[in-house]
């Protein structure tokens, strides 16, 4: 390897699941499946890759069964058999429980991480801060920056841990940027070299069945506190008063 050849890490979320019932009661987070459009996510994200020729010499994922069941998806449809590697330091971040969070802060308990430049003491619904999310995430990145058995890897992961990968990639500092978008299904693109500051981002955000995304202009987290309010009788706008 020359002192300028980069390595390849392709960064995915997996693809879309349903978080709340139809009530917006929720099911448990840790279980949840891929839905329809989520399977139709991962599988066109592998036919990306069969297009472009990728292949992967490592698949890591955090375990979660969306994270499985989509890497697995992507696997079959470029037509590679690869173990999945499973990272529990690349879980989501953990929110604590939905029901002790009074109605007047619902709003920034679900997308107050996700704002801008975020303090690290900042919670994820009560529960895990930013600051500990990075504090497991950017060690498992620099374990697997030393790791010299691979050139072109795939990780399928989370939108919250996606955002600290990429912050971490496009400052090289302990910064979170929650403002940075991550589509279920999405694939970013980042190239690493030998030194620690030698990180290029190439793609970000990319979905591969809504290349402009024109579809919605609200984030995850604001659908999903939509979907929740159901289930304490709240409308839009309500919790804010």
């Amino acid at each position: 390897m020359t002192a300028h050849q980069r390595r390849r890490i392709y960064l995915m979320r997996h693809g879309n699941v349903t978080y709340f019932d139809q009530q917006g009661k929720p099911f448990l987070p840790e279980q949840v499946p891929l839905n329809e459009l989520g399977r139709e996510q991962a599988t066109a994200a592998g036919q990306i890759f069969a297009a472009e020729g990728i292949r992967f010499d490592k698949v890591i994922v955090s375990g979660l069964p969306r994270t499985v069941e989509t890497a697995t998806r992507v696997l079959m449809a470029t037509g590679q058999d690869i173990p999945l590697e499973v990272q529990e330091d690349l879980v989501e971040l953990r929110g604590g429980k939905l029901s002790a969070i009074p109605d007047e802060d619902l709003r920034e308990a679900f997308v107050g991480a996700f704002d801008g430049v975020v303090p690290e003491q900042k919670q994820f619904l009560g529960g895990e801060s930013i600051g500990q999310l990075m504090d497991r995430v950017h060690p498992a990145i620099d374990r697997l920056r030393a790791d010299k058995s691979w050139d072109t890897v795939l990780l399928v992961l989370h939108g919250g841990v996606n955002r600290a990968i990429l912050s971490y990639a496009l400052t090289n500092q302990r910064i979170y940027l929650g403002n940075l978008a991550q589509t279920a299904g999405c694939i970013n693109a980042i190239d690493v070299g030998e030194q620690q500051a030698d990180w290029v981002v190439r793609v970000m955000n990319f979905s591969a069945i809504s290349t402009l995304q024109g579809e919605s202009r609200h984030t995850t987290m604001e659908v999903l506190l939509e979907q929740y309010m159901k289930s304490r009788g709240l409308r839009k706008g309500e919790k804010e008063k």
